[in-house]
């Protein structure tokens, strides 16, 4: 037979237009700053600007700074652990959740290079200690914590204590960003022996003497980013930088500085040595020697707004112009309070689901799902770039909450795809993807299987694009292209409900390319059942095999079937009892659903010696040239419609409610 291969990835409706408006970016919502009522209007984006996964300013350069990315993802809870993975070899992803108490107090823990160290939402702690750099260390990410108590009562001057929150000794490409450090002796955050590369961002720095120190040699090396940064609280070095090559401050907050007197330590920016430094557009409140600068260094100030400052405001020399290294955006400083309140310190929505990359830090989408924790708990984004991933992909039981994301504009610029036929490996090594796992999403992506059935002769011309096993599996956006057994919704044994969700999708296929046992719904989506080239039997689009306590099998509804096969030549369905099964007995239901010319008058047909009559299939105001109503057509009554629709099928006993997100 000829067998008609479709690349079209139809949309629901089929040739109409759909309308769809994004909506607009949203404002920032800052409130009241103050004095600065008349500051101009922000040019910033929306609060998911505040934060991405890549940092900006200096460690963006040379090679830029990635930490675990391309490593495995872990969650800690512990000291224990937290110190394991720190120290890795390998590069990793780890998520603290909770607080972590080091014991004994004041103990760092070395990180070594190609970590990520993240809070999971705004409660990751890390109490009585923190963490070191040593020589050598490089591309190590610090995000979303709290690191706090390590002061010790009546040692202000820290003088015989040295509890630094993070301490780098001669690292490089390190960003340390959304921290809050409170209440630590020595230094907050020590920048320390030539470290290079270095950004710190949208932290918060408080309740300290010594808080932020750059520098420790007579060398000219350290390039460091310091912006949107809240100082509120503290004494001294907010920061000071001592021979810095390139120091670049901007869009900070000094507030409420701690004075107890001092004339010449209590400060907030200091250029010292021979450091060229930049401040731009900063916010001072009642701050003594806002900036100043050695006669040896270099200081350019311009745009900032000081309140009840008193002291030294230096200013000499022509230091550097940052914008010749990076781009960033420069926020108005009469803004800068309210920006930095709100959006430094650690954040709920950073740490939370985690984005792994592909192909930026995973070369291949397998290589993302390998990365998954085993026993994962909480959601963990796989975004996978335009592009065609030839390879074939398995979701193991053990990492479910896992969403697949295809990041091109369409669901077709981002395609798995594999062309393996049952023959080689069963019906079910030939599925391209294979997800085992629960609680899985997959979003705006292309599976296919590309195996050409019409140019082969085989005795096993299955060949699937998707499989599944899993439970809460939702499809939204996404296209299914194969022939024979196309996508396949299943569970791990007969007796065992599995649920899927499919939406807004395109599926296409010829011999039975919807089947399996899983409660699945698809809604508002294109089936396209295409030709064989006959002229009687094109083939088959559901083969379910629903065990028979279940009274959900496959709910067709609010969709389109469309197919270029001859008028009469197509079934919906047939029933599928594997290995002979006697108690898997088909439930399908086609509701208000336009069907093609193509469907037969009798659409339901027997399989392997088991009768369609027997089965459970019926239609429900289905409409179309393909919908007249025969008496082999079972239609279900308006009485039990009420109890089969998208809710009923999908509750189970949890709720589950996936068609009601947006």
């Amino acid at each position: 037979m000829t067998h008609f291969r479709s690349k079209r990835l139809s949309r629901p409706g089929h040739g109409r237009t759909t309308a769809a408006v994004l909506a607009l970016v949203a404002a920032l919502g800052l409130g009241a700053i103050g004095d600065a009522q008349a500051a101009p209007a922000l040019r910033s984006g929306p609060a998911a600007d505040r934060w991405t996964d890549r940092p900006h300013g200096f460690a963006s350069l040379a090679g830029g700074t990635t930490g675990g990315a391309g490593g495995k993802v872990v969650t800690v809870t512990d000291q224990a652990a937290l110190a394991k993975y720190a120290a890795a070899e390998e590069p990793y992803v780890i998520r603290v959740k909770g607080a972590v108490e080091m014991e004994p107090f004041g103990t760092e823990i070395p990180v070594a290079s190609d970590k990520t160290i993240i809070g999971v939402s705004d409660t990751a702690e890390i109490v009585h200690g923190g963490f070191t750099l040593d020589p050598g260390t490089h591309n190590v990410v610090i995000r979303n914590l709290t690191i706090r108590d390590t002061a010790i009562e009546g040692n202000w001057d820290c003088k015989d204590t040295d509890y630094d929150g993070i301490r780098l000794d001669t690292a490089h490409h390190v960003w340390i960003d959304h921290i809050r450090f409170s209440r630590i002796c020595d230094g907050q955050l020590d920048i320390r022996k030539d470290s290079e590369y270095i950004t710190v961002s949208y932290n918060q720095f408080t309740d300290n003497n010594k808080t932020f120190g750059i520098g420790w040699t007579p060398n000219v090396r350290t390039q460091i980013t310091v912006d949107h940064n809240w100082f509120r609280g503290t004494k001294q070095r907010n920061p000071s930088a001592d021979n810095c090559a390139y120091a670049h401050l901007y869009n900070n907050y000094l507030s409420a500085q701690l004075s107890d007197g001092d004339p010449v330590w209590t400060y907030g920016n200091w250029s010292r040595g021979r450091t060229k430094m930049v401040i731009e557009n900063s916010f001072y409140d009642g701050v003594q020697h806002p900036y100043q600068a050695d006669t040896t260094a270099e200081l350019v100030q311009r745009g900032s707004v000081l309140r009840n400052t008193t002291g030294r405001h230096d200013a000499w020399g022509t230091a550097f112009d940052p914008r010749e290294f990076y781009a960033y955006r420069l926020d108005p400083a009469a803004a800068v309070p309210a920006l930095v309140k709100r959006f430094s310190g650690p954040q709920q929505r950073i740490g939370g689901p985690v984005g792994l990359h592909v192909p930026a830090d995973y070369p291949t989408v397998q290589a993302a799902v390998d990365a998954v924790p085993d026993g994962n708990d909480t959601p963990l984004t796989i975004a996978v770039a335009p592009g065609t991933y030839r390879e074939k992909v398995f979701i193991p039981a053990s990492k479910p909450n896992v969403e697949l994301r295809g990041t091109g504009r369409d669901r077709s610029d981002t395609v798995i795809v594999f062309d393996t036929p049952a023959e080689y490996g069963g019906s079910t090594g030939s599925a391209t993807v294979r997800i085992a796992a629960n609680d899985v999403t997959a979003r705006n992506l292309t599976f296919s299987n590309d195996f050409d059935e019409a140019a082969h002769e085989l005795k096993g011309e299955q060949a699937l694009a998707m499989k599944t096993t899993g439970d809460r599996i939702v499809f939204e956006d996404t296209a299914f292209l194969g022939n024979q057994d196309t996508l396949m919704t299943d569970s791990p044994k007969l007796t065992t409900v599995s649920r899927v969700y499919v939406r807004d999708s395109y599926i296409e296929g010829d011999v039975d390319f919807v089947y399996g046992r899983a409660t699945t719904v698809i809604e508002r989506s294109v089936i396209r059942a295409l030709s064989r080239g006959s002229d009687s039997n094109n083939g088959y689009i559901t083969a379910a095999s629903t065990w028979k306590g279940n009274p959900y099998g496959f709910l067709i509804t609010r969709s389109e079937i469309v197919s270029d096969a001859p008028a009469g030549t197509f079934h919906l369905g047939r029933p599928w009892h594997p290995g002979g099964e006697p108690d898997a007995v088909a439930q399908v239901l086609i509701r208000d659903t336009r069907l093609p010319a193509a469907i037969k008058s009798s659409p339901w047909t027997d399989m392997s010696g088991f009768s369609w009559k027997d089965a459970r299939f019926t239609e429900y105001r289905t409409h179309g040239p393909g919908a007249s109503l025969t008496p082999d057509r079972p239609q279900m009554s308006d009485r039990d419609a009420r109890s089969h629709t998208v809710s009923a099928y999908l509750a189970g006993v949890d709720g589950w409610a996936p068609h009601t997100r947006r």
